[in-house]
């Protein structure tokens, strides 16, 4: 995949297929142009020791979804719920649209 093109956009659900989270499903929270990264709900949790700040007076753990490679998770797909790899088309008036290569259907571009 060329550096910073994705197929996968905030807000999609996908499955994790490779690592220690495999089979995981979540839904995407950010998308890492630049370094092919997503950060998923739920997935490569990660803990952080911080100091007593302003902003945090008492310190303490904090808790975070740590970024994945892309090319570790597929996209699920809304309409069978099984995840699929993910084809684009462009229509003759330019727009792109995603398709799910197992079926056929394209996917919406979810607008948050």
């Amino acid at each position: 995949m060329a550096r910073g093109i994705s197929r996968i956009v905030r807000g999609d659900r996908v499955r994790v297929i490779r690592g220690n989270h495999r089979e995981v499903e979540g839904t995407v929270l950010r998308v890492l142009r630049k370094s092919n990264r997503v950060v998923v709900q739920g997935v490569n949790m990660r803990k952080r020791h911080s100091k007593p700040s302003q902003a945090n007076p008492e310190g303490g753990i904090i808790t975070f979804e740590a970024p994945i490679h892309i090319s570790n998770v597929m996209l699920i797909e809304p309409a069978s719920g099984e995840a699929s790899r993910i084809r684009l088309r462009v229509e003759p008036d330019g727009l792109k649209e995603r398709i799910a290569v197992k079926t056929g259907n394209p996917i919406p571009r979810n607008v948050s």
